[in-house]
């Protein structure tokens, strides 16, 4: 086995970060633009819960879709990955069309997190495929790209009025289309590709049937509650919390703080070489949910509020290639794919109700004194992380 993970060609592991980084990008192009959309589509004040969650429930639904019909384990993930970057860059670059029609924007944007589910999830199972042996740390590469692809477009609004809008959604479809047809052409199937599924919905059912699979999942979901509002948020705390910053400088400091995400991703794969995923998974995941509590006090002091953010950053993200890398493991080798794709459907259910619920808690409670509530996730993730801790 260790031949083969030695003999896996160079350009594979760049073009895959590279590819999920550009097809990721997809996912908070909407929320990076969102003064101008507001602006240009008469969207309510409501628009950043309205906009999260529709990506995150055409992504629940696709990824629902995959997994029903073991569609990642049954054709080539590198072949669905390149059709879905194709066809999500054109859902968002659709979206330039629209005039003034809330209907057709959050459709689109739910169309477009459909078609995410065939490139993040896919990207894992196309690495797993390469990396068996170094998967935690072949992830942390992939997940952090996928950090830094829901960051960009908040590194492009920094700019501005210097880029109109329309020019950043373009630049994203026009990127996510690269990275689809990048890793069609250099990334060959896996040695370690499990063989086809059949069409059975009770593969879900089995897949949860095993323990230690479990135990990542629900530490997973506990992850899940946190991160994905942190980073919907983020703009906001920043704005709230510092006033007098400028809104262009808000944008770059979103950028950074769920960009930081990247070092904690890429950082734990390096970990978990010597620690073990779950002990690196089990580590970030209780710093994030002490900053979840810490939050109440360091939101009332706005110097300390960037630095303390970016650590946030850091911590929030850090675990996720490792909860991916444990469910991969865990799962039946010949459905790995599904494995991912359901987990991360579940996952991303998870965060529509604690988007929701947050965006209520803000209109009913000061900023600082919110986001404690995100610590029952992380809370949640840690008593079941105990069960692969022991081991």
């Amino acid at each position: 086995m260790s031949e083969i993970t030695l003999a896996v060609p160079r350009r594979v592991l760049p073009v895959i970060v590279f590819s999920q980084f550009a097809g990721t990008s997809l996912w908070f192009a909407g929320n990076a633009v969102l003064p101008e959309l507001q602006k240009t589509m008469q969207l309510q004040e409501e628009a950043l819960r309205m906009l999260t969650s529709a990506v995150q429930f055409g992504f629940i639904l696709g990824t629902l879709c995959f997994a029903i019909f073991s569609v990642a384990d049954r054709i080539s993930p590198r072949l669905l990955f390149l059709l879905c970057a194709l066809a999500g860059a054109g859902a968002n670059a659709l979206l330039l069309t629209i005039t003034v029609s809330i209907p057709a924007v959050l459709l689109l944007r739910a169309i477009t997190g459909f078609l995410l589910a065939g490139i993040y999830p896919v990207g894992m199972k196309i690495a797993a495929s390469w990396y068996s042996g170094k998967l935690g740390k072949a992830i942390g590469y992939l997940v952090g790209a996928l950090v830094l692809g829901t960051a960009f477009p908040h590194l492009l609004r920094s700019f501005g009025t210097s880029i109109p809008w329309q020019s950043i959604f373009l630049s994203v479809s026009a990127l996510a289309a690269i990275g689809g047809i990048l890793m069609y052409v250099f990334v060959p199937d896996g040695p370690f590709l499990g063989t086809g599924a059949k069409v059975d919905a009770r593969n879900m059912l089995r897949i949860f049937r095993v323990p230690d699979f479990r135990a990542a999942a629900f530490g997973y979901f506990g992850h899940m509650w946190e991160l994905y509002t942190l980073w919907a948020f983020t703009p906001f705390i920043l704005a709230h919390t510092m006033p007098e910053v400028p809104s262009h400088s808000i944008s770059l400091y979103s950028f950074m703080v769920i960009a930081a995400g990247a070092v904690g991703c890429i950082g734990g794969g390096y970990l978990s070489q010597c620690w073990g995923s779950s002990r690196v998974a089990f580590i970030q995941l209780f710093l994030s949910g002490l900053c979840c509590l810490l939050s109440a006090l360091v939101f009332q002091m706005p110097q300390l509020v960037l630095p303390f953010l970016l650590f946030w950053g850091v911590v929030v993200a850090g675990d996720s290639p490792q909860f991916s890398a444990l469910s991969a493991r865990t799962a039946p080798p010949h459905l790995v794919g599904t494995a991912l794709t359901i987990v991360t459907s579940i996952g991303f259910a998870i965060t529509i109700v604690s988007i929701q619920l947050t965006g209520y808690l803000l209109e009913h409670l000061p900023t600082q004194q919110t986001f404690i509530w995100l610590a029952a996730g992380p809370v949640i993730g840690l008593l079941s992380l105990r069960r692969l801790l022991k081991k």
